[in-house]
């Protein structure tokens, strides 16, 4: 495969002197000449555009400096190298080039060999710098991955913890959640975020025993106030970081059972002082908590659990959050169809009451395996 010849752009109103600088560069590089900062800069905006510009200083109406000042302002053409081509090289002169923007300078009457050896010198560079942006852009991406990966593992922990199931409900979170941040109005950046983050909203829960989350009874005062300490846990297992990802999961973590109303925890927030990734939050953990199985029982249709958190508009959720959850809703149900759990994958699951012992009767297999199941 023959490597892209890099594209040189020479401006300078002296018509000898843009041949030389062709002759001298074409045998290597594609040449295009300007011999005017109009056209230079017209250019430079081109496709495909320049990979280095040479640009006289001294050009008649519109200075070099001018030229080089008017594309380092436009993020379409800040990224191309500039060396200035110039006869007057002051002190002055070169410190007023640098601060326009310019890497280089050749002086005049231009030496083709040393031409030639700083355009191979700034492509080279450029080269150089592209591979390492590259690298960068690699690794960030590897190291989002890596940390996107662990806030689910930690979330299947706490799943685990909790419910001792292996189901999807790292996944349908994270989908509910950007779905209303969407139907909000959220940026795209934002609302992937709040996919990000959502399954880490009850990390907390990691800090309370196992037998008081799996418990089918009504909990107890004592247990009950265990159970409302998970949101600051959560915060606190997060811990405060200036990464946004992050800074965002423990602000979720912290405010999603706060109530519109006032009447939440841990620090009965109300209205609009909860934040709104704890508002969104809130109503996703309702949908998500009222449709799949619990211990104590069966889940709910979609329908019902809709209905029930629209009717806790104003009182327990923000209103607009509900009006992006109505509009949501619909593809949230196929999130729900497509990531619903198995029943058969569920431990410890039993909503029958309890049959009364006949000592007769044999085991079914059934029986068995339930009782396998309870073990």
């Amino acid at each position: 495969m023959t490597a892209k010849r890099a594209r040189i752009l020479a401006v300078d109103d002296d018509s000898d002197l843009l041949a030389l600088m062709a002759k001298a560069l074409g045998a290597a590089y594609d040449v295009d000449t300007a011999p005017d900062a109009g056209m230079a800069i017209e250019k430079a905006f081109a496709s495909p555009q320049p990979d280095l510009i040479l640009c006289d200083v001294e050009m008649p109406d519109v200075s070099g400096f001018e030229v080089c000042r008017a594309l380092k302002g436009e993020a379409a053409t800040a990224h191309i190298p500039i060396i200035f081509l110039t006869s007057k090289l002051e002190a002055e002169a070169q410190v007023e080039g640098f601060d326009a923007g310019a890497v280089d300078y050749v002086a005049k009457p231009i030496n083709a060999k040393v031409l030639k050896a700083r355009v191979r010198l700034h492509l080279a560079l450029i080269d150089r710098r592209q591979e390492l942006e590259s690298l960068v852009q690699e690794r960030t991406a590897q190291l989002e991955r890596t940390r996107a990966e662990l806030i689910r593992r930690l979330a299947r922990a706490m799943e685990l913890h909790e419910s001792a199931a292996v189901g999807n409900r790292v996944v349908r979170l994270g989908h509910y959640a950007r779905l209303i941040a969407q139907a909000a109005g959220a940026k795209p950046q934002v609302a992937e975020m709040m996919m990000l983050a959502a399954p880490l909203h009850d990390v907390g829960k990691l800090g309370v025993p196992s037998e008081i989350l799996r418990k089918r009874e009504k909990l107890s005062a004592p247990d009950w106030e265990r159970v409302r300490r998970h949101p600051q846990l959560g915060a606190d297992i997060i811990g405060e970081h200036d990464d946004l990802l992050l800074k965002l999961a423990r602000q979720i973590a912290l405010t999603h059972h706060e109530r519109w109303d006032g009447r939440g925890y841990p620090h009965g927030l109300k209205g609009e002082t909860i934040p709104w990734p704890g508002r969104v939050m809130a109503v996703v953990d309702a949908f998500e908590s009222m449709t799949t199985t619990q211990f104590y029982r069966e889940p709910r249709k979609p329908h019902e659990a809709a209905a029930e958190i629209v009717g806790g508009s104003g009182s327990k959720y923000d209103p607009t959050v509900i009006a992006a959850f109505k509009k949501a809703l619909p593809t949230m149900e196929k999130v729900l169809a497509t990531y619903a759990d198995s029943l058969g994958d569920l431990i410890n699951l039993d909503f029958a009451a309890p049959a009364k012992p006949q000592a007769t009767a044999a085991p079914s297999r059934a029986q068995l395996r339930s009782d396998a199941r309870r073990k």
